[in-house]
């Protein structure tokens, strides 16, 4: 089994908490272009992203990450100079670029933590039952999300890779975790972002262990 990444939503569905796995990278390619680029691009939250023309491992939704070799601070190169105005320009090419998924910025994990937590309320008040759990896995042809919600409140929320069904032990773990190293500080609140080296550490011995063969059967 393999956990992409560990987000820690309080009541109130804020993040405040959040890890990616220290083994797992995100893809990248990079090829060479000549003029006129083929892939359609377009700018997204202040990134240059792919919209039209999926080629050779390039999707739609991957973003310019770096241009020979100078990497990308969103719209622009880190030497300053606009991404789309070189790439229009065909004295330019033939040029290198490389493409993949970009990091997600704190506002953003955070907006989705906060959509998160209102499906999860929406999953409770659509069920036909009383008292619904809510949900508790979403799946893609990429990854599945896992969710489980404590008593206080507080959820857990652990990506792995599509092929795990049983992710009730890293869960566990999570919530052993949670409240040793911080429900048992007296000086930490349920609202606050958990800043604590030891939490830290253990959740990178959580995903480790994760990612070792046989894990997936506990």
């Amino acid at each position: 089994m393999t956990v992409f990444a560990v987000h820690v939503i309080n009541r109130a569905g804020g993040l405040i908490y959040h890890k990616d796995s220290p083994t797992v990278s995100r893809p990248a390619v990079e090829k060479t272009f000549s003029y006129p680029l083929e892939l359609v691009l377009k700018l997204f939250d202040e990134k240059v992203v792919v919209s039209f023309g999926e080629r050779d491992g390039i999707k739609v939704g991957h973003a310019v990450l770096s241009i020979n070799g100078i990497p990308a601070e969103g719209k622009v190169l880190q030497d300053g100079r606009d991404i789309m105005e070189i790439l229009s320009n065909e004295s330019n090419y033939p040029i290198d670029i490389k493409f993949g998924r970009p990091n997600l910025k704190t506002n953003e994990r955070l907006m989705l933590a906060s959509l998160l937590h209102s499906l999860f309320a929406i999953g409770c008040q659509l069920s036909p039952e009383p008292q619904s759990s809510g949900i508790q896995v979403m799946e893609t042809d990429t990854f599945k999300l896992h969710c489980h919600q404590t008593m206080t409140g507080v959820k857990f929320v652990v990506i792995t890779d599509p092929k795990q069904s049983q992710v009730k032990y890293v869960l566990n773990e999570l919530y052993e975790a949670y409240a040793d190293f911080a429900l048992k500080n007296p000086f930490y609140s349920l609202e606050m972002p958990i800043r604590c080296e030891l939490f830290d550490r253990q959740m990178e011995l959580i995903m480790e262990r994760a990612d070792r063969p046989g894990v997936s059967n506990i």
